[in-house]
């Protein structure tokens, strides 16, 4: 370990020792203002990281933007399963459940739209049809279930 690390290090080490005064100065030298709340174990996990951000480097711009869009939607990019990325946008899928049609439409963003809602995933569909949880991809043929692998590796 590098004695610049080692520094940042012993300085976490002794955050769980300061005074609340001490804390709260450390906190008014890396924030513009003070948490509504007081809880010792917030500002010292925030103060760390301003440490090490301030000894190593912070996020870069791209990051810190992923971060604010999956901060924003709650999606994290190009993290959908591969049957369901494939999908190519204005897809119609269709399953016949409890003999009723369902009919589900691949929206552009990746996401898909059932009786007029946006859902984030195949599986969310597939719930909302069957009330139980239940592997989209499987429900709607894009990929084998359990059983079907099974025979398959036979």
């Amino acid at each position: 370990m590098t004695t610049h690390a080692t520094n940042v290090t012993a300085q976490i080490a002794q955050l769980p020792d300061l005074s609340m005064e001490n804390l709260w100065g450390l906190w008014d030298e890396f924030f513009d203002r003070r948490p509504g709340h007081h809880h010792r174990t917030y500002l010292e996990s925030r103060i760390a990281y301003k440490l090490q951000e301030r000894a190593f480097g912070g996020l870069s711009a791209t990051i810190r933007r992923r971060l604010e869009k999956i901060g924003e939607t709650g999606e994290v990019p190009n993290q959908k399963r591969r049957s369901e990325s494939r999908i190519a946008p204005g897809t119609m899928l269709v399953r016949e459940f409890d003999g009723i049609d369902h009919h589900v439409t691949v929206l552009d963003d990746g996401r898909f739209e059932y009786q007029g809602h946006p859902y984030k995933s195949l599986t969310a569909v597939a719930r909302a049809i069957t009330g139980t949880n239940y592997s989209g991809p499987v429900f709607f043929g894009l990929k084998p279930c359990h059983r079907e692998r099974r025979k398959g590796q036979a």
